[in-house]
């Protein structure tokens, strides 16, 4: 520090301004360097952050599709009880004796007889434009 202060009147006063600008220069680039090394430890420090961040999201996407895959798997294995069960109840139908089952006789007419249709009254019906009242005139 001492240098610092005393090398300019040491160097005397044609010289000062050159040093000055010298100074400022040197001054300006420390400046700069302690920014950029400021902004660098900023950055990986956000850097830090965003891959903890990733590492807790990743965590929680991991044990929802956990949770999704154990909720699939149990729905799974009680659909296949039920089609098991039902599977069960239809076998000791399948199995009965044929004598046991009533056979439908497809030439024999319906139980019973459907109601005739109402005749068609589609060409009765004329409503051309001479049938229709003339529309009123709004005053």
């Amino acid at each position: 520090m001492v240098i610092t202060v005393a090398a300019p009147s040491a160097n005397g006063p044609e010289r000062q301004p050159q040093l000055a600008r010298t100074r400022g220069d040197f001054d300006g680039r420390m400046q700069r360097y302690v920014n950029d090394v400021k902004a660098d430890i900023s950055r990986e420090m956000e850097l830090d952050e965003l891959r903890k961040l990733q590492a807790t999201v990743q965590d929680a996407a991991h044990a929802i599709e956990q949770t999704v895959n154990k909720e699939i798997t149990s729905t799974e294995s009680e659909l296949n009880s039920i089609a098991q069960t039902a599977a069960q109840a239809m076998q000791p139908a399948a199995e009965t004796p044929a004598a046991e089952i009533p056979v439908i006789d497809a030439a024999a007419p319906p139980a019973a007889e459907t109601p005739p249709t109402a005749p068609s009254v589609q060409g009765q019906l004329d409503l051309g434009s001479e049938q229709l009242p003339p529309a009123r005139k709004q005053a």
